[in-house]
């Protein structure tokens, strides 16, 4: 039998459509790449996504087609997520940060009909548009004071929204169709790309909003840090319309300066980013002797965040961190850390341990630790294993089916190590690829790096493997010192010694000016092991 309830799909125009209803006039903020400060509300950005979906459906753009995008947060991006998936179509996030190649290679691959860029990307589309034939038309994310000159036939993003009417009935659309496109660089090989559906989104958004996930409702103001190239802005863009949130979007600006600016200016009270982001606005807020008087949180996640910077947020700037972990192929919220009733009364040191977890699961994501063998291990949060999550927003294979079927069993592998402790509580110990083998035994880069962190010198830290004779791999450490401070190696190996087992402690330290990236933002280890690879340890 049954339930007599009515069979109404999930979609993402819905959306938009409860948000200009319920929250019209609530405001969409953007700092646009002309140089100004764009306002409207939610009723506007809902009337303008029509215009666009009529547009869309003028240069032949048809269900399931990809629309691609290389542009930054802000408001005519916010209406190409929504015109292009509710009208049945595909948006295709882009990440500019790759390198040109993988970027050719991500827009061929996805076949994408139509490429809305921001005036930033000019250089690269240039590049881009003779070796990606298949994009019938390249649209320039502004208006016709602004279009650039030169030999590509661009259209104007503003003529083109002007040029149609808004009367347009978003479709029925089986809430399982493709609605979001993005492409992962963490696995091996090429990018593959994790094809979410209406059904996912809709389902990841009321999780986000969840109390005990990111918190969100109608009286927070929401600046996503985090790119909306990167997972959909952790799904942000969605969330907000949902809760009827106003929305802040930095646009290109991200240093430290422009974002405390806009936190004040606007009086953001929830915000999220990866550690390197939070550094910057960090260092920027303690130089200047600034605070922050309307924000409340940040969620902190794409790589560990650091004690250290958990510490100086919340104690220093009584701003609460919310650790959070995911990823592209989980949409990308899998963990949030928020503390049970019962953790209230600990004592303030040991809050502080739980807190550097990533969190427990929120409704709709499990989560189990096997070993090498697959055997589920004991969730005592001692016990480290290889994380496998499922879930109605977790991929079950990549689009076209790329590097074949991913899952274990029904499970996805997500590649990190991790302990679960009774509560749920995962602490991710490493990657599975960047675990250092030290005689047998397995040493956590991360537990190191935030030790090294904890030191009032160093900036930014990175542990590696580096090949030993005896012990296989013993770790080094690569250190960015903060800008006029000093710290020998002598004086930071001691600074391990009662933080960590006396046997983790690295070999050598090296000091950089700078240590890199991957193009989200996690420090770069395939570069820093080619870089080191011939470093010779003094315990060799």
């Amino acid at each position: 039998m049954h339930g007599l309830m009515m069979d109404m799909p999930l979609s993402i125009a819905a959306l938009i459509q409860h948000a200009d209803r319920h929250h019209g006039d609530t405001e969409i903020v953007s700092r646009t790449v002309e140089g100004h400060l764009h306002r409207y509300g939610y009723s506007d950005a809902h009337r303008r996504a029509r215009q666009l979906a009529n547009a869309l459906r003028a240069l032949g753009v048809k269900p399931h087609d990809r629309v691609g995008t290389l542009a930054w947060n802000g408001y005519r991006h916010f209406e190409i997520y929504y015109a292009a998936s509710g009208s049945g179509a595909v948006v295709h996030t882009i990440n500019p940060r790759l390198f040109p190649e993988q970027i050719t290679y991500i827009v061929n691959h996805a076949d994408d009909a139509v490429l809305f860029f921001d005036l930033t990307f000019l250089p690269l589309v240039e590049k881009l548009a003779p070796l990606c034939r298949g994009v019938r038309a390249w649209i320039a994310m502004t208006d016709r004071a602004h279009m650039p000159g030169g030999g590509l036939d661009l259209l104007c993003y503003e003529e083109l929204v002007d040029s149609h009417s808004d009367d347009y009935r978003w479709p029925e659309i089986d809430e399982r169709s493709a609605a979001g496109l993005c492409y992962t660089s963490g696995t091996t090989g090429n990018p593959k790309g994790v094809l979410y559906s209406h059904r996912s989104t809709v389902l990841h958004a009321y999780g986000a909003s969840l109390p005990d996930a990111l918190n969100l409702s109608a009286r927070d103001v929401v600046l996503p840090v985090v790119p909306m190239f990167h997972v959909n802005a952790w799904g942000l863009p969605y969330a907000a319309p949902l809760v009827g949130a106003k929305l802040v979007f930095p646009g290109a600006q991200l240093d430290g300066a422009s974002l405390h600016g806009l936190f004040e200016a606007e009086k953001v009270t929830c915000s999220a980013g990866v550690p390197t982001i939070w550094l910057g606005l960090l260092n920027h807020v303690k130089s200047q002797g600034q605070r922050f008087t309307t924000l409340e949180r940040t969620v902190i996640g794409g790589s560990a965040c650091p004690p250290a910077m958990i510490r100086t947020f919340e104690d220093d700037y009584r701003v609460r961190v919310l650790h959070a972990w995911g990823m592209s192929e989980m949409s990308p919220l899998g963990t949030v850390n928020t503390f049970k009733a019962k953790h209230l009364a600990l004592p303030k040191a040991q809050r502080d341990a739980l807190q550097n977890s990533q969190g427990r699961p929120i409704f709709g994501v499990d989560m189990k630790i096997v070993d090498d063998e697959g055997k589920e291990l004991p969730r005592d949060g001692k016990a480290f294993g290889n994380l496998l999550v499922r879930g109605p927003w977790i991929c079950s294979s990549y689009f076209k089916d790329e590097g074949g079927d991913p899952l274990r069993e029904g499970w996805f592998p997500t590649g990190d190590v991790a302990t679960l402790d009774p509560d749920g509580y995962m602490q991710i110990t490493d990657r599975s690829k960047d675990v250092i083998k030290s005689g047998g035994e397995w040493i956590s880069s991360i537990d190191l790096e935030n030790a090294a962190m904890a030191h009032p010198a160093v900036a930014e830290a990175a542990v590696i493997g580096v090949a030993h004779p005896k012990w296989d791999e013993r770790p080094l450490l690569v250190v960015m010192r903060k800008p006029g401070e000093s710290v020998s190696r002598e004086a930071l190996l001691q600074f391990f010694e009662g933080r960590v087992a006396k046997w983790w402690i690295p070999d050598d330290v090296v000091f950089v000016d700078q240590i890199p990236h991957t193009a989200t933002g996690k420090i770069l280890k395939t570069k820093l092991r080619e870089q080191f690879r011939d470093h010779r340890l003094s315990t060799a």
